[in-house]
């Protein structure tokens, strides 16, 4: 018969079909491989840098005043107290000021704006800004809350400037993760003839809130561990103070430079311990942030 199958023909295309299905599963070995071995290059160059800032100020940090003190001219005397402060209360005020508004922007855009072509320009400029860098951030601080403003080289121009210098992170994926929410757990909702105020802030907002404080993870540890716009808004090497919000002020970024341009040769393993001391602060920062993330994670 004409619709007959040949059994050679039958068997031939069972070859072609397990020929192709063997290639794919060897392309996808071969990938993983090589994105094992792209993550474990990046685990190494990270332990490499963990071991080498440990070895060589490890014991700089170990020593009794190197957090409590203030800062020395001599490399093996004093500490970093005032740096600590300016550190903690910048990334506590970035929290407050750049969360609350990003988080406030992206429910806006995604919730409530039209679909119009500004929304799109003002889309498109936010992701822009997510990208440029720190040291203009630092120009428009030092031009808005320096000058205009009137605060000065204070410690609330910094913290400003390092909200302003987040903002854009936070907005992005606070969208993403607002706009992830299932349309029917809002029709849910609706449905039962909640408002939509209501439904964004019992069930919008506590199901995004893992995705949001990602966004907020990444945007304070670069924050806390930028350099540029603090220099630009007036920052200082040396304090023998802990500084308020109106004051002059320090942080952990501009004391390791200040360290590494020393020439002594002791000042380097100083660098070396205040690196450890920032890499602290930023992961008690971020366990908080994870932990409450987690949190709100098992409760979806």
């Amino acid at each position: 018969m004409a619709n007959s199958i040949h059994p050679e023909n039958f068997q031939q295309k069972a070859d072609d079909f397990t020929d192709n299905i063997d290639r794919r599963e060897t392309v996808g070995k071969v990938f993983e491989i090589l994105f094992l071995l792209g993550l474990l290059v990046g685990l190494f160059v990270l332990a490499l840098l963990i071991f080498d800032i440990c070895s060589d100020g490890l014991a700089r940090f170990l020593t009794p005043g190197f957090i409590t003190e203030t800062p020395s001219r001599f490399p093996d005397r004093g500490g970093i107290l005032p740096a600590v402060v300016s550190s903690l209360l910048l990334g506590l005020i970035v929290i407050l000021v750049s969360v609350p508004v990003g988080v406030g922007a992206a429910l806006y855009l995604e919730e409530y704006a039209p679909k119009t072509w500004w929304t799109d320009i003002i889309e498109v400029n936010i992701s822009n800004l997510a990208g440029v860098p720190s040291i203009v951030y630092g120009l428009l601080g030092l031009g808005v809350f320096n000058y205009l403003l009137g605060f000065g080289p204070a410690l609330i121009s910094g913290a400003l400037t390092l909200s302003l210098l987040s903002l854009p992170v936070i907005i992005v994926t606070s969208r993403e993760a607002i706009r992830a929410v299932p349309d029917s757990l809002r029709n849910a909702s609706y449905g039962l003839g909640v408002t939509k105020w209501q439904t964004i802030s019992n069930h919008v907002i506590p199901y995004a809130v893992p995705g949001i404080l990602t966004g907020v993870i990444i945007s304070v540890s670069r924050a806390i561990g930028d350099a540029a716009s603090l220099i630009v808004v007036g920052a200082v090497s040396f304090l023998t103070f802990s500084p308020g919000l109106f004051q002059r002020f320090m942080a952990l970024p501009i004391q390791i430079y200040s360290y590494i341009t020393r020439p002594e040769p002791g000042f380097s393993n100083a660098a070396a311990a205040t690196i450890i001391a920032l890499m602290l602060v930023i992961l008690i920062l971020n366990g908080a942030a994870i932990y409450i993330r987690q949190k709100y994670s098992l409760l979806r």
